[in-house]
């Protein structure tokens, strides 16, 4: 990921337009038009044909420019593309936007080699352009230009973005960013994303995507976006023509749009599917202040109107809230005795604006109410624009009165009669909308927002799932298969591989022919009363579909009949099969559990997807599954359960006790270790995964897998847990000490290391006193993201927590500023030494070229400690009470 170079694109103070035209109606003509409208920075036209346009006068070339442009826009023939950038790069232009299509190929290639050498960033190619409302410049060839405001729209799609203009135009919505990123060869999601998580001008970041490149680049991104601001994102392409054809239950059932929710999901964004939601939703979201519950209190003058409001809260999920009795008073002193006096607050249809202004005030003021919805309908005794006004005027007060505001929604219905009102709300900043359901939905996405914040700042459970996996006896399996020459494990195989993994399995034994079926079930038959046989064949991939299981075998004459039927079906049906035997287990009777299914699959965007549902042989036809990104933990292992309608069975009903939900959810995180682990693992199927409340047992299980070496899997989307920095040392003062990479589950361990920290000490690390050790600031510290920071912990032989040194590196991953806080009683100890000696070490193996820091002058301890370790120490020109230090980490370790 990089946002390198460009702020020339986004903030330029100089344009060339490469291309320019007076042919009217021509693509040139169109950008010089736009470009000379309104940006007030150098702007100079380039024309081999020379002469003037827009008044302006036309350079024949690239080398009669004046002064290298901040940004060029190219729109020539694609053939001349690579060259016009390699010219521009050698000039000292470091951004291009390029209108031009048809560069695909070898030609595509080539302008991206052009720029490379003077890191030139390269918006496109085929792209409508890009506009940039408060810097004056719009740089596209629509007819439409973007007003000023503070969202910023990315889109793949040029076409949409004219007519998303026109439409925002007519409902006073402004823009600070409008960019087509066209067929993103260099700037893509990702870059966007992350440059715009750091700007100042947009409140929220509108998406729309058709498809993604770079998963890893774009979630990390994304993230990052996600907890500075608003990202709503709406996707087409839902539903594919052709699925992936896949041998596993889980690859039939991982379809692509299934992987881009979870994606979504994963990162915190809210993702919308029509485009008016894409602006509702932004509209609340940019102008609404913070919910902090989601209970929503409904005012209107007609009982229909709030009916119909009720229903959509239904619909969606939502909460009604309660008035309290103190609230209900407050509505009979100043309403009609024909109230409703209830939620919804029918102030009746007469209602003029002190009515409407007491209601909302007191709606607000109720302390079970956390949002209000306030609906008018027009009648002919009392003014729509009045009560608009009286309802502003009540939020101000309460406002006021409160120190912060409730969200407030509106929804004025009628159209000529209500765009008075609808231009006061928005001058006052509460959203408006046309109907009762869509007001409901615009309040719903603030509601789905806040609950995606939420899940982002959840930290998991702090137990343990049980003993460390045997990866070296995992990947011994694994690489026992691939030295055969297979790709699928035997059933024996997968069950061994996951119970490396500490995932209970039923004992199974392998039987070459009916009469070794008949001697198995022997042994099995008088301890567990009856035999499951099944039939072995790598060829074979769903034995039950084809006859190949048979259960409830009560003796081994039984077992050996029904082995030696399924040898004379299997001849007939699959001839060509190879057969390598049976497999015969204790036929498991749970008579109140669930089947369940857990698999793997790999996706073409988003690399190894995990997967949850009902189970059993009606996978497929029942269809309730969900996906999430590996690595999992415990929480988002019980986020992904509660997305299934199995879920809700799982948590018991009538005589059916409740399933083991901790140890399903082991069992998640285990199997998305397995797939950390192993980049061999490709697919993975556990069905039937059995689970009752003594716990879940895996009756079946199927893997694939193949050789990194000559077929990678693509990349986690997320990267993994680094468990390879993992390190045990001992010192001689404290003992052995742990340090390992953070984990979110990591919080609990904040409270107890932090009344070990004297104020002087924190002061030192955070450079102000600490107010309090909030859940929203530990979450922050303990869940980063390894794609693009670290934090190593230190603990005690006792589990405590002793000390932390961590890095966040830029969007570049070039620079990365670092901080240690260590427990003040083990001070001088030589922990922090050893804890700044790994994070340089990690580091360097990362290809950061340097860790920076910044240190109070006074902190002496931490600045011996940094010059000890080879770093260099100045002071900041602006700062005389700070020091600079700095290590570069591309000459070899010191």
């Amino acid at each position: 990921m990089t946002i390198r170079n460009l702020e020339h694109m986004l903030a330029p103070d100089s344009v060339a337009l490469i291309g320019a035209s007076a042919e009217a109606g021509s693509v040139g003509a169109w950008l010089a038009r736009n470009l000379a409208a309104g940006f007030e920075g150098r702007l100079d036209f380039v024309n081999p044909k020379g002469g003037r346009i827009e008044g302006r006068t036309v350079y024949r070339s690239i080398a009669e420019l004046p002064a290298p442009p901040s940004l060029a826009v190219i729109s020539t023939p694609a053939a001349t593309v690579p060259g016009i950038i390699a010219e521009l790069g050698r000039r000292g232009t470091r951004a291009v936007v390029v209108i031009t299509a048809g560069i695909k190929g070898e030609l595509r290639q080539a302008m991206l080699d052009a720029a490379r050498p003077h890191c030139l960033r390269v918006l496109g190619p085929n792209c409508i352009g890009l506009m940039l409302p408060e810097r004056g410049v719009n740089a596209s060839f629509s007819h439409i230009a973007a007003p000023r405001g503070d969202l910023a729209f990315l889109s793949q799609s040029g076409a949409l973005v004219t007519g998303i203009l026109d439409w925002a135009a007519s409902r006073d919505i402004g823009f600070s960013h409008v960019v087509s990123l066209g067929d993103m060869a260099d700037v893509d999601f990702g870059d966007m994303l992350d440059y715009l998580a750091g700007d100042t001008e947009s409140r929220a970041i509108l998406v729309y995507m058709e498809a993604l490149t770079h998963a890893r680049k774009f979630m990390s991104a994304a993230r990052r976006a996600a907890r500075s601001k608003p990202v709503i994102i709406i996707k087409s392409g839902r539903h594919a023509a052709g699925a992936r054809a896949a041998t596993s239950h889980t690859g039939a059932l991982a379809g692509l749009d299934a992987a881009y929710d979870a994606a979504f999901r994963r990162a915190g964004l809210l993702r919308v599917f029509e485009l008016e939601d894409l602006f509702n939703a932004a509209e609340v979201l940019s102008r609404m202040p913070r919910i902090y519950g989601e209970r929503l209190t409904i005012v209107t003058n007609g009982g229909g109107a709030g009916v119909l409001a009720t229903d959509r809260v239904v619909d969606l999920k939502g909460a009604l809230a309660e008035l309290s009795r103190e609230t209900i008073a407050r509505l009979d002193e100043a309403l009609p005795g024909t109230w409703s006096r209830a939620n919804p607050i029918d102030i009746i249809g007469d209602a003029g604006p002190e009515r409407y202004g007491a209601a909302v005030e007191a709606a607000l003021g109720d302390p079970a109410t956390d949002a209000v919805l306030v609906i008018n309908c027009p009648t002919a005794v009392a003014s729509s624009t009045e009560a608009a006004k009286a309802v502003i005027a009540a939020r101000d007060r309460d406002k006021e009165s409160r120190g912060r505001a409730k969200p407030l929604v509106t929804n004025w219905l009628g159209q000529s009669g209500a765009d008075d009102a609808r231009h006061l709300f928005a001058a006052a900043g509460i959203p408006s909308f046309e109907t009762p359901g869509s007001a409901v939905e615009g309040f719903m996405h603030l509601v789905a927002h806040a609950r995606a914040q939420k899940q982002l700042m959840r930290a998991p459970p702090s137990r343990s799932i049980g003993r460390e996996p045997d990866r070296a006896g995992a990947h011994a399996i694994i690489a026992r298969v691939l030295a055969s020459g297979r790709t699928l494990l035997s059933e024996l195989e997968a069950k061994e591989l996951l119970a490396c993994y500490a995932i209970p399995t039923v004992p199974t034994r392998f039987a070459p022919s009916p009469a070794a079926v008949r001697a198995a079930a022997a042994d099995i038959v008088p301890e567990h009363g009856a035999v499951v046989v099944k039939i072995l064949s790598e060829d074979i991939t769903h034995k039950s579909d084809v006859g190949g299981v048979a259960l409830n075998l009560d003796s081994p004459e039984a077992a050996e009949t029904a082995a030696a039927s399924m040898l004379a079906r299997l001849a007939k049906s699959h001839p060509d099969a190879r057969i390598a035997g049976f497999t015969v287990q204790a036929m498991v009777r749970r008579r109140l559990a669930h089947e369940l299914i857990i698999g793997v699959s790999e996706d073409q965007t988003f690399g190894p997807l995990v997967m949850f549902g009902a189970g059993g042989t009606s996978v497929e036809v029942v269809r309730d599954t969900c996906l999430a990104l590996p690595p999992l933990d415990l929480k988002l292992a019980e986020d992904l359960i509660a997305r299934t309608r199995v879920s809700r069975l799982l948590q018991g009903y009538r005589d059916r006790p409740a399933a083991d939900l901790d140890a399903i959810c082991d069992t998640l995180v285990k199997i998305s270790q397995l797939v950390s682990d192993h980049a061999e693992v490709r697919e993975l199927d556990i069905n039937p995964l059995i689970a009752d409340d003594n716990g879940v047992i895996a009756l079946d299980a199927r893997v694939r897998v193949a050789d990194e070496a000559a077929e990678p899997r693509r990349p986690m989307a997320l990267r993994p847990y680094p468990i390879e920095w993992e390190r045990l040392i001992r010192l001689p003062e404290i003992g052995p000490v742990l340090i390992r990479p953070i984990r979110p589950e990591d919080e609990h361990l904040y409270a107890r290391f932090f009344k070990d920290v004297t104020a002087a000490d924190s002061r030192m690390r955070f450079f102000s006193p600490m107010k309090g050790l909030t859940h929203e600031f530990i979450a922050r510290l303990t869940q980063v993201d390894y794609a693009r920071e670290i934090a190593f912990v230190a603990l005690s032989d006792i589990g405590e927590l002793l000390g932390v040194a961590r890095f966040n590196a830029d969007p570049d991953y070039e620079t990365a500023e670092y901080g240690i806080l260590i427990r003040s009683d083990l001070k001088g100890r030589g922990l922090g030494r050893r804890l700044m000696q790994h994070l340089i070490d990690y580091g360097r193996a990362e290809g950061l070229k340097r860790i920076i820091g910044y240190v109070l002058a006074e902190n002496a301890g931490m600045l011996g400690l940094a010059i000890s370790l080879g770093f260099t120490s100045t002071t900041p020109d602006d700062d005389p009470t700070l020091r600079r230090v700095v290590i570069e980490l591309t000459g070899k370790p010191g």
